[in-house]
């Protein structure tokens, strides 16, 4: 209980209890709102408190599964808190524009971040140099404008399993694309929003650079924990695998042992009785020579 008191405590100063105006809000709101104060509409912290918790959790789990969650925020006050949360965790992220079909087209999108990363090894590896210097400044100026759009996915094989949107109203785009492939979603949530358009709200102040902050660096470390996690269980897989194959070398080895042991002692006991080798039949058997008239019985 402590832990949620300091947490309180961070978001208070923080200001994410600070809505809307009350002519701005929507009524879905409600449940989330404490009071209203000067005609701006006070959340609740202690419902903050609980969808943070809740969303961290989610996302922990996905992260650990191995999963991708793509942070989208496009508002000037969250560009640069969002692109170095998710740089942290190595995880996509959209904070420049939302190209309509990011999500529901992506494998044309996937196209344009092929054609923006072969530009950046022509350019890289000098087979630009036989171009003239137009061409290459006419190169180089597509690929700045591919990045600044595109860069944030250029690790992203195949579409999320999750979003975290900054200000679900601004971000309406991204949230249809995502609620139309079934993909689950997580958001900040104003007094001016719907919280029931994301799978997970976490009602607070997306206005303000310290609350993004706040709630952004939180949902990124709760992130981070579930990829340790994930790297933890693989070395123990690892170490699993290790202690398995040495055991079966060690195995092997007795069994090589004991089998060199076995064939020492049967050549010794190679040769009949008399002191005469055996004598090898058609049909495998061995037939010792008989003494005597050696012809049929």
């Amino acid at each position: 209980m402590e832990n949620n008191t300091s947490l309180q405590q961070q978001l208070l100063e923080a200001g994410v209890h600070f809505g809307h105006l009350k002519k701005k809000w929507n009524p879905k709101m409600l449940p989330y709102i404490f009071a209203e104060k000067k005609g701006i509409h006070i959340i609740d912290l202690n419902k903050t408190v609980e969808g943070l918790q809740e969303a961290a959790a989610a996302m922990k789990s996905i992260a650990k599964s191995g999963k991708k969650i793509m942070f989208v925020a496009t508002k000037k006050q969250a560009k640069e808190i969002v692109t170095e949360a998710a740089k942290k965790v190595n995880m996509p992220f959209v904070t420049e524009r939302w190209l309509g079909g990011m999500l529901t087209n992506f494998n044309t999108v996937r196209k344009s971040v092929k054609k923006m990363q072969s530009i950046e090894k022509m350019l890289n590896d000098g087979s630009a140099e036989s171009l003239t210097k137009k061409e290459r400044l006419t190169l180089t100026r597509d690929k700045e404008k591919m990045e600044k759009v595109l860069g944030g996915i250029a690790q992203l094989g195949r579409a999320p399993a999750a979003l975290f949107l900054v200000d679900i109203g601004h971000e309406h785009i991204a949230l249809a694309e995502a609620k139309r492939l079934g993909i689950t979603t997580f958001g900040m949530v104003d007094t001016n929003c719907d919280p029931n358009k994301v799978d997970f709200a976490v009602p607070a102040n997306d206005d303000a650079t310290k609350s993004v902050a706040i709630v952004t660096n939180y949902i990124a470390a709760a992130i981070a924990e579930g990829l340790a996690e994930r790297q933890a269980a693989k070395d123990d897989d690892v170490e699993d695998t290790d202690n398995e194959a040495e055991k079966r070398a060690a195995r092997l080895q007795a069994e090589a042992e004991a089998e060199a042991a076995r064939g020492g002692r049967s050549r010794g006991g190679n040769a009949g009785p008399g002191g005469q080798p055996k004598r090898r039949v058609p049909g495998g058997a061995s037939r010792r020579p008989q003494g005597g008239g050696g012809g049929p019985r």
